[in-house]
């Protein structure tokens, strides 16, 4: 397939900042993706293309995010570190739960870049908080502290091998992508997770027995464009291992990138009403850091 008719997903960009004390790239900012998100979009010849932060100390010229949105056909928001609390109106309740504020406006100037020129999003755990976050929803900080007795969601040790099943919510999208499975059993590598979910959003997915949410999607309406995202890293299973198939996940959102380049999108809502608002925070964050 000649390259000009693959579609061109965007992936957010993981941060590691300056620091004077790393022996490569000492004191510069990272940018980066991590391979096995990369290559899964690129498994259905998707042609992959990193979203990098184009404000900070280094910036140049007068490329912005919304240029990248309306360019590309959709993008996909990375796992990683935490969502800062104070972005859902709450104080950290440990000091290694604050997350990374910088990369947090980042991220929701991407959503909302891409949210407004009308492009679908999909987010893989970190991304799934940080989509429920920027639509007005709000996270446990830490799910074992705040809901005892539920599941081990997070093993530090075990990592990608730690498991637990989910169950499907009967009637949504993503259940009728798996028709017939009622659970499946998927990778867990989050310590917080959906404690209000976000107007205009449904749970298509819970863990099983301790009912965390799993799986979100945007209600389909005139208007607004297609956003989901798991808290799972679909991108981890292995082909012929006993943890869910991830095909019909991502073939969904690239039908959607499809779709949507036949379609001159109407301006989409404004998650916080932080259109342009999300930028210059940004950029400021980013000044003051250096």
């Amino acid at each position: 397939m000649p390259a000009n008719s693959r579609l061109k997903i965007g992936l957010s960009a993981c941060f590691q900042h300056a620091d004077p004390d790393r022996s490569l790239f000492t004191g510069k900012t990272l940018q980066y993706v991590e391979q096995s998100v990369a290559h899964w979009i690129m498994s259905a010849g998707a042609m992959v293309v990193m979203v990098p932060c184009p404000t900070g100390a280094t910036a140049r010229g007068d490329v912005t995010l919304a240029h990248y949105a309306q360019w590309l056909d959709g993008v996909v928001m990375h796992g990683g570190a935490d969502v800062w609390p104070g972005n859902y109106g709450e104080t950290p309740l440990r000091e290694a739960w604050l997350g990374d504020q910088v990369r947090d406006l980042y991220d929701l100037a991407v959503v909302e870049a891409f949210s407004q020129a009308g492009k679908p999003i999909f987010g893989i755990c970190r991304g799934l908080q940080l989509i429920n976050v920027a639509f007005g929803g709000s996270l446990y900080q830490d799910i074992e502290t705040q809901r005892p007795g539920t599941l081990q969601h997070r093993n530090a040790t075990t990592y990608d091998q730690n498991f637990h099943e989910i169950e499907f919510v009967s009637g949504t999208h993503l259940a009728q992508m798996y028709p017939g499975r009622r659970r499946a059993r998927v990778n867990s590598i989050h310590h917080q997770g959906i404690k209000r979910l976000a107007p205009n959003f449904e749970i298509e997915a819970f863990s099983h027995p301790d009912v965390v949410p799993e799986a979100i999607r945007r209600r389909a309406s005139p208007g607004r464009s297609y956003i989901a995202a798991t808290q799972w890293h679909p991108e981890f299973h292995t082909p012929g291992s006993n943890t869910l198939d991830d095909t019909p996940i991502l073939n969904d959102f690239l039908a959607a990138c499809t779709a949507g380049r036949a379609v001159v999108p109407a301006p989409g809502h404004s998650p916080l009403h932080i259109r342009d608002r999300a930028a210059r925070l940004l950029r400021q964050a980013l000044l003051r850091s250096h």
